[in-house]
Formats: C-alpha cells, structure tokens, sequence
C-alpha cells in the first residue's frame, strides 16, 4: 500500500469535497429545500476520480488496495471533519447531522474504491 499517496489524496478529496459543496449547496438548497443530495454527488464524483489516479499505480491485489485506500479516506475525512467543525464547535450547514453524514460517507466511499479495484483487476478487450 502506498500510504503516502493515500493520505495525501484523501486530504485532497476532503478539501475538494469541502469547496465544492460550499459552493454548490446554496444553489439546491434554496431551489430545492430539505433535500441534501449535493453533499454525496460531489463525493462519488470527487472520489471517483482521485481513487482512479491511486488504483492506477497498483499492479497486483487492487480489490484489497481499493478497500484500504477507501478505509484511509473514511478515516482522514472523519478527523478533519473533527478537527476543523465539531471539536472547535464551527457549525456549518453540511454537518447538522454528523452521524448521518459519517455514515453515508463512508458506505459511498467504500463502495467507490472497491468497486474501482475490481474493476482494475479486469483485462477489458474492446474490439
């Protein structure tokens, strides 16, 4: 496993996440009330992308880096979330419900990162 790359890409992902949803939410949340969707569209898409660029450099096991790599993002974003807006008590729109929002984070994120080390494990012929 390729922890460096792990940790770093995870801040990265978190950063991202972060940005694009403080941005992007205030235009669903006024048009679109008591619907959240932007928080999880923003992670699969950002995950997905930064969780190709990691698969990419593992040759054997992909399924099993995609697990790992998928746990260490889980853990990074859950302590900086803490670090920056539940211990210092900075509410934020994005985390009136933490535990929701920990939970729904870390089923996408598994899910995004296993099923790209599965599907870096396949020989695809396109003819």
């Amino acid at each position: 496993m390729k922890l460096k790359l792990a940790i770093i890409l995870s801040i990265v992902i978190w950063i991202l996440t972060y940005v694009l949803t403080s941005i992007f939410n205030p235009m669903f949340t006024d048009n679109i009330p008591h619907i959240n969707i932007v928080i999880p569209i923003i992670t699969i898409i950002v995950t997905g992308f930064f969780g190709i660029i990691y698969i990419r450099s593992i040759e054997t096991n992909e399924v099993v880096e995609g697990i790992l790599f998928g746990i260490i993002v889980v853990i990074i974003d859950i302590l900086l979330d803490l670090i920056f807006f539940i211990i210092p008590n900075n509410p934020t729109p994005l985390f009136d419900n933490f535990q929701l929002h920990a939970i729904s984070i870390t089923v996408i994120t598994l899910l995004i990162t296993t099923l790209l080390g599965y599907l870096a494990q396949m020989t695809i012929d396109l003819k």
